[in-house]
């Protein structure tokens, strides 16, 4: 009898662990909203993800509805509400992170997705470049260079960000006497942004502050030289010819943003402790191909000139998140390493009272297979990040009289097919001004 109950629970027991891996799909709320995006219809995208926010976002994701609403908005033409949302998002980032410096142990116990979302890197640096075209739309050149100069603080201070954390998570490990293998992707050479420099040199030739434009048009040269695994292409040539406008003369200048950045997939792997496996369980990222190719404008006068790859943000995006990768890695070790001490004691004390008749050993294993089922539905890594950030910036520009013009921005295949046009009519060039037009295309 005795015996019979005890494969019944055993039975029951690896029920328990099957049934987490057979639970039902949901569909992913974000599929309409998407729909709508690659259709370049952002104000219903906009829509439709406030129509869908409760299914797609928690309490504690604040963080990724501001920068996901604020994205489409500006996508839309919707520049007030973009930039409210974006310095919302901001803020939230802000204090989110400031939290979580004191209270990444707690996440040991469960996962990293029970705390407020403190957003990437690449997220908090690339929402300034928006909010900063954001402002250029609205008339406000100084508060845009305020956030050129936010960003270039932000990318300054990478180096030291975690430091805090990083010294938190060594004095856990040793406490816990937790052996945590070095990471090879510790540290990365990113730490300068072209996109921001160009950003800022365009604003400030546009502001007459020539100096300045001259400074960063050369630390755009330098973040090309720095980042090498960055910034694997030539600097653009039309780089040179921002600041040598003839006199007289006006400059069209594009910038044109196409793809989308990586989302996050999970990564598992198992590893050995005393008798047992341990889960860990990593988001890595992972590319969202993207069609286009490369980008040209066409004026209906006959005058063309193609845009050039000023930013992958695709790679610094990777490059960014290497530094939180590492404290993700430390941390994940030392929390699945402590669930996986506790089955693995109970299974030991199991194995030494198999010999008793009272039962002991059979509790001990079943006090073990629970703390592995805990293990295995508890572990699982953090896949929040925000949808809507583009994969690469270009740019390009050319000299022209002062007056009325009418162009199209092709984003083209490799092929040379056209995967979208941007019509913008009517545009009045102005020289001795800037006259920046922005073209997007998702796809």
């Amino acid at each position: 009898m005795w015996f019979r109950c005890r494969r019944l629970l055993y039975a029951a027991a690896v029920l328990a662990v099957a049934l987490p891996f057979f639970s039902c799909v949901t569909a992913d709320p974000y599929v309409p909203v998407d729909a709508a995006v690659l259709r370049e219809e952002f104000s219903l995208g906009a829509e439709v993800l406030e129509k869908n926010s409760k299914k797609i976002y928690r309490n504690r994701d604040k963080v990724l509805y501001c920068l996901d609403k604020g994205m489409l908005s500006h996508y839309a033409g919707n520049w007030t509400e973009s930039s409210s949302l974006l310095e919302e998002g901001e803020r939230a980032i802000e204090e989110n992170f400031a939290v979580s410096v004191s209270q990444e142990i707690g996440t040991y116990i469960f996962n990293d997705r029970t705390r407020e979302y403190d957003g990437e890197d690449y997220e908090d640096l690339y929402l300034n470049v928006f909010n900063a075209l954001n402002y250029y739309q609205l008339g406000e050149i100084d508060e845009a260079l305020v956030e050129i100069r936010r960003m270039n603080i932000k990318l300054r201070n990478l180096s030291v960000k975690y430091g805090v954390v990083t010294s938190n998570l060594q004095r856990a490990a040793l406490n816990s006497n937790t052996d945590i293998p070095p990471n090879p992707e510790a540290l990365s050479e990113f730490s300068n942004s072209a996109l921001a420099r160009y950003l800022g040199m365009i604003f400030y030739r546009g502001d007459g502050a020539e100096d300045d434009a001259r400074i960063d048009r050369d630390q755009i040269k330098i973040a090309f030289a720095d980042a090498p695994s960055v910034y694997s292409y030539p600097v653009p040539a039309s780089v040179d010819e921002e600041l040598d406008i003839p006199p007289g003369m006006a400059r069209l200048n594009v910038i044109g943003f196409s793809g989308r950045v990586p989302v996050k997939t999970e990564e598992v792997v198992r590893v050995p402790l005393l008798r047992n496996w341990i889960k860990i369980a990593l988001p890595v990222l992972t590319p969202r191909p993207s069609r286009v190719g490369y980008a040209e404008v066409v004026l209906d006068g006959g005058e063309r000139f193609n845009l050039e790859l000023l930013e992958d943000m695709e790679k610094t995006a990777r490059e960014t998140f290497l530094r939180k990768k590492n404290i993700i890695y430390m941390k994940t070790i030392i929390r699945a390493t402590t669930k996986g001490v506790s089955a693995a004691a109970f299974d030991v004390a199991a194995q030494a009272n198999s010999d008793e008749d009272d039962g002991s050993s059979l509790i001990f294993s079943l006090l073990s297979i629970g703390a592995q089922i805990f293990t295995e539905a508890s572990e699982k890594a953090d896949l929040r990040s925000s949808r809507y950030f583009p994969a690469k910036a270009w740019v390009g520009g050319i000299n022209l009289p002062p007056g009325v013009y009418s162009f199209t921005v092709n984003f083209r295949a490799g092929s040379g097919d056209i995967v979208a046009a941007r019509r913008f009519e009517d545009v009045t060039l102005s020289a001795a001004r800037l006259n920046l037009t922005e073209a997007v295309c998702l796809k």
